[in-house]
């Protein structure tokens, strides 16, 4: 492991009843370090999801373990003032997750609070922004170019609540903080370019206040989200957001004519923040009910719990139910290949299976035979951070169908008929979802595919995106400035420094003829500068996949990551934390029973679906 990676021993004063991991070794054995080194090889003869399952389960292990010693960077050592602190501990933070994601680790305790710097996946030293090619090639000639769709590739296994659950997964995850106006990366202009007010900006990331003025070197980027898999898109990543949503009786959280309130002040509105639409909405909603639901649950087998303890053991319960679903329904919706549906149902479950995971459960620590939750927490020498690689993997907009059609559960007749994305985001979705029922919503989202992120699939509605505040933005010439200016590694880079062999041409990216040319074209046959976005998404796709196997590499790692690290689904991941009966709902419930639940008349439509992500039945059919 390089020594940048190396954890110093903690150092803060014990945490009264918590035992140290400090001595925990990080270092592969010996066995471990040549079953590594021989899958790596053999991945680049024959990729993992071109093997028999068995196989290819045993070369998505060890591509884990290779990213887990040489793909994890820390940059919280990196120079720093006025750096985010931890507030006073509290014996109560050993069983509850804090607003703002302190104390999760006990001996370093503003790890993955929010306000802390994203990690990298990458060398910091190749992390550099490279100002003199921040517009080569120009990024809005890319979206026109490479990116326009002229008609839905769909990704025809799932259903468009995928696209509403990975926004609603993002706002959890991570966020750069609002953009300052000064000094915008101009584009320039495109021939023939219909753009209705040139040029076509977009906005810098905001700088790291903790940077000193006078540092050199890779620059680092502030999350203003906690990094954890803490529900903070309902909950909030501070206290005073977390008490204006919550009811203050029986640990439940309010609603408004059935969804969460919005403050008066337009500027704390978060339906007025680019990136709100209908379908994060419909999730918000969802999970507030799902939260109040368990909140009852635990205040009728608890009625000695008051008020505070029922919101934050019914927090635990949902965040927990929240992670597998991504890891086990979610996920396994976009990467349907067997393969890949089976080694993320053993990040949680192990290779014993669900059925016998209770049973090892009992008598074993061991990830990989009982799953990762409930064992100890490990960070494999690197301190917890959500990485900016992560954030350019989950750039995945072509999920966003631009065209929806509404119709009603109990018959498929229309409610609202035909409507544009572009009528569905910011203020514009907030009558939709006081006036339709949230069973209607989720119907139409289910009954329809959402697309495949590949070339010539960006939504319309993104590519000339009208912004709350009136502004028009670009999204994909977005997400390709985005990717340079925060150092992510180019395509070939990229793949280089994740152990992938690198294409030589642009006809080695993609089988597809046309994409090769259009890419050779667009970058002027230099395929060193061939951008991840547009790279990742010429790829030719595993089977099942709704987007690349490149991508899927950083899935691999920091899915896992996401887990192990976290106290709260490792170490306190217990009857003790959650109670009996907070177990027993994260270990029954799937996203089918959560929608059955909140939803009755979805129940038809999910019932009998092995994974409620899956394309439904018309009402009728």
């Amino acid at each position: 492991m390089d020594p940048q990676n190396e954890t110093t021993p903690a150092t803060e004063e014990a945490v009264p009843g918590y035992e140290s991991t400090a001595d925990k070794p990080d270092r592969p054995g010996a066995f471990q370090r040549w079953y590594d080194h021989v899958t790596d090889d053999w991945s680049r003869e024959k990729p993992w999801y071109e093997l028999p399952k068995v196989l290819g389960l045993a070369q998505l292990i060890g591509i884990r373990d290779t990213l887990r010693q040489h793909n994890l960077y820390d940059t919280s050592r990196m120079p720093a003032v006025d750096a985010t602190t931890a507030p006073p501990f509290e014996e109560r933070f050993l069983t509850e997750r804090t607003p703002d994601g302190s104390w999760n680790d006990l001996e370093h305790p503003e790890m993955g609070m929010a306000n802390t710097r994203f990690g990298r996946n990458v060398p910091i030293e190749d992390t550099h922004r490279d100002d003199d090619r921040m517009l080569i090639p120009n990024p809005r000639e890319i979206s026109l170019r490479l990116m326009t769709r002229d008609e839905l590739k769909p990704a025809t296994a799932g259903n468009a609540i995928i696209a509403s659950w990975l926004q609603f997964m993002i706002h959890d995850w991570f966020r750069h903080g609002t953009s300052p106006t000064d000094r915008p990366w101009v584009m320039p202009p495109v021939e023939g370019d219909t753009w209705p007010d040139p040029p076509v900006q977009v906005m810098r990331v905001p700088d790291d206040a903790t940077t000193p003025p006078d540092a050199t070197g890779p620059r680092t980027w502030i999350n203003t989200n906690t990094h954890w898999w803490d529900g903070s898109s309902i909950y909030g990543n501070d206290r005073a957001s977390q008490m204006f949503l919550r009811e203050g009786a029986g640990g439940r959280m309010r609603l408004v004519d059935g969804l969460p309130p919005i403050p008066n002040d337009p500027a704390a509105d978060p339906t007025r923040v680019p990136g709100f639409w209908l379908g994060l909405g419909m999730m918000q909603s969802l999970f507030t009910h799902e939260h109040n639901a368990v909140a009852d649950h635990l205040a009728a087998a608890h009625p000695e719990f008051d008020d505070e303890t029922l919101f934050q053991k019914a927090r635990l319960v949902v965040c927990a139910l929240i992670a597998k679903i991504h890891t086990v329904e979610w996920t396994p919706a976009v990467t349907a290949h067997p393969t890949a549906a089976e080694a993320l149902h053993v990040n949680w479950y192990g290779l014993a299976g669900q059925k016998l995971h209770d049973f090892v459960a009992t008598f074993s620590k061991n990830e990989a035979l009982r799953g990762i939750p409930g064992t100890d927490t490990e960070d494999y020498g690197v301190p917890y951070a959500l990485t900016e690689e992560f954030v350019a993997v989950y750039r995945m907009h072509p999920l966003i169908p631009d065209d929806f059609d509404f119709r009603a559960a109990a018959d498929d007749a229309p409610t609202l008929g035909a409507k544009q994305f572009s009528e569905l985001t910011g203020p514009h979705a907030v009558p939709i979802l006081r006036s339709v029922t949230l069973g209607d919503l989720l119907y139409t989202f289910g009954t329809m595919n959402p697309g495949l992120v590949t070339l010539h699939n960006f939504p319309r509605g993104l590519q000339m995106y009208t912004r709350p505040d009136g502004k028009i933005m670009d999204m994909a010439a977005l997400d390709i400035t985005r990717c340079r200016e925060l150092g992510v590694p180019r395509y070939c880079e990229f793949r280089r420094l994740l152990h992938l062999t690198v294409p030589a041409t642009f006809d080695e990216v993609t089988s597809n003829t046309q994409w090769a040319a259009e890419l050779a074209e667009v970058y002027d046959g230099k395929i060193e500068d061939l951008d991840l976005i547009p790279g990742v998404m010429s790829e030719d796709l595993p089977e099942g996949f709704a987007f690349s196997d490149t991508a899927f590499r950083i899935f691999v790692l920091m899915a896992s990551r996401r887990l192990n690290s976290d106290r709260f689904f490792t170490d306190a991941f217990t009857e003790d934390v959650y109670t009996p009966e907070g177990m027993a709902w994260v270990r029954d419930n799937t996203m089918g029973t959560v929608l059955s639940r909140n939803c009755p008349e979805l129940s038809p439509f999910v019932a009998d679906l092995p994974n409620a992500f899956g394309i439904w039945k018309r009402a009728g059919a």
